[in-house]
C-alpha cells in the first residue's frame, strides 16, 4: 500500500507540470486586462501601460511562467491585482471558511445519506423505501441554485432563523463567540449542500444493500441462525460501502475546492466565491493558483478514494 502512495504522489508531480503550463496560458489568453476598470477611470492608457510594464504582463508567456514557477517554489504566489494582498494569504483565509463549510457539509451528508440508504434498500418495495426513493426524485429533478435561493428567503429573510451573508459576525467576540457565529452561518448552506449531497450516497448504498441482501453468503448466515441486525452489521453494511467509499474522495476535495453556487448565494467568502471574482476581474494570479490548487486536490481525491477503497474491501489492496 505505501509503495502504491508513493508511485501515486510520483506521478503526481508531471501532471501537476503539465496542469500549471496549461492553466497559465489560458489565463493570459483570457481578454482584456486586471488594471482596465480597477483604479481612477479617467486614468489614460499610458498609466495603464506602465502599469503592465512594471508587473512584466508584455513579457513572453515562458518567462512569465518561469518567473512565477520560481516564486512558487519560495512560497510566493504573487500579488491579487484585485485585492492587493498576496495570493497565498487571501487563499488561507477564503480556504479556512471554505474548510469549515466543508466539514460540516460532509459531515451531515454521511449522517443523513447513510442511514436513509440502508433504511431503503432493507425496506424493499415497501413503504419506507418509496417515500426515501420519492425523496431523492425530487431532489434531483430541482436544481440547486433554486433550493438555495428559496432557502435563503424562507429560512434567512422571512422566518429570520439563519444570517444570509457572510462567514462570521463583526459583533462576535472570544473563541466561544465566534465559533457559535461561524457555526450559525454555516448551518443553512451546509444544511442544503448536505440534502443534495446525499442524493448518490443514497441510491448507491440502497442498490448495494438489495443485492447483498439477495446474495448466498447472506442466505447462508440467515440458515445458519444469525440475526439479522448481526448480518447488517458484519455483512451487508460493510460491502454495500464499496462505492460509497470509491468516491469519498472526491466528495471531500470537492468540498474543499469551493461550491461557488452556495458561496455566491450566500456570499459566502470561500475559495468558490474568490474564483468566481478572479475571473470576473481577471485576476491572473489568483486564477492560476487556484485552478492548479483544484487540480491537486482532484488527484489527492483519486488517491484517498483508492486508501479508502481498500480500507473497506482488503481485496484491492496492491504491494
Amino acid at each position: 500500500m505505501w509503495k502504491t502512495i508513493l508511485r501515486r504522489l510520483l506521478i503526481m508531480i508531471p501532471e501537476l507540470v503539465i496542469l500549471s503550463i496549461l492553466v497559465f496560458l489560458l489565463a493570459k489568453a483570457m481578454p482584456g486586462d486586471p488594471f482596465t476598470g480597477t483604479i481612477n477611470p479617467r486614468a489614460s492608457q499610458a498609466q495603464i501601460h506602465h502599469l503592465m510594464v512594471i508587473h512584466g504582463l508584455y513579457d513572453p508567456w515562458y518567462q512569465q511562467y518561469w518567473n512565477w514557477v520560481v516564486h512558487l517554489f519560495h512560497g510566493n504566489l504573487g500579488i491579487s491585482y484585485e485585492y492587493q494582498e498576496p495570493v497565498i494569504d487571501l487563499i488561507k483565509q477564503r480556504g479556512t471558511n471554505t474548510l469549515w463549510l466543508a466539514l460540516f457539509t460532509m459531515a451531515l451528508t454521511y449522517v443523513i445519506g447513510l442511514p436513509l440508504g440502508i433504511y431503503a434498500g432493507r425496506h424493499e418495495g415497501k413503504l419506507q423505501d418509496t417515500l426515501v426513493r420519492i425523496y431523492t426524485y425530487v431532489t434531483m429533478s430541482i436544481p440547486f441554485f433554486v433550493v438555495l435561493v428559496i432557502g435563503i428567503w424562507v429560512f434567512g429573510y422571512t422566518l429570520n432563523w439563519f444570517p444570509t451573508s457572510g462567514s462570521i459576525s463583526s459583533q462576535a467576540s472570544g473563541f466561544g463567540g465566534s465559533l457559535i457565529s461561524r457555526l450559525g452561518h454555516i448551518i443553512l448552506p451546509g444544511l442544503l449542500g448536505a440534502l443534495f449531497g446525499t442524493v448518490n450516497i443514497v441510491q448507491y448504498l440502497r442498490s448495494e444493500v438489495i443485492d447483498a441482501k439477495h446474495s448466498d453468503y447472506v442466505r447462508t448466515a440467515r440458515a445458519k441462525g444469525v440475526p439479522m441486525k448481526d448480518i447488517y452489521r458484519h455483512h451487508i453494511f460493510r460491502n454495500s460501502l464499496l462505492p460509497i467509499a470509491a468516491f469519498a474522495g472526491y466528495s471531500i476535495t470537492g468540498l474543499l475546492g469551493g461550491s461557488i453556487f452556495t458561496e455566491m448565494v450566500f456570499s459566502y467568502p470561500g475559495m468558490g466565491l474568490l474564483f468566481l471574482n478572479a475571473i470576473n476581474f481577471r485576476d491572473y494570479t489568483v486564477i492560476t493558483a487556484l485552478v492548479l490548487l483544484y487540480g491537486f486536490l482532484n488527484l489527492m481525491g483519486t488517491l484517498l478514494s483508492d486508501i479508502a477503497l481498500s480500507i473497506v474491501d482488503p481485496r484491492v489492496r496492491v504491494e
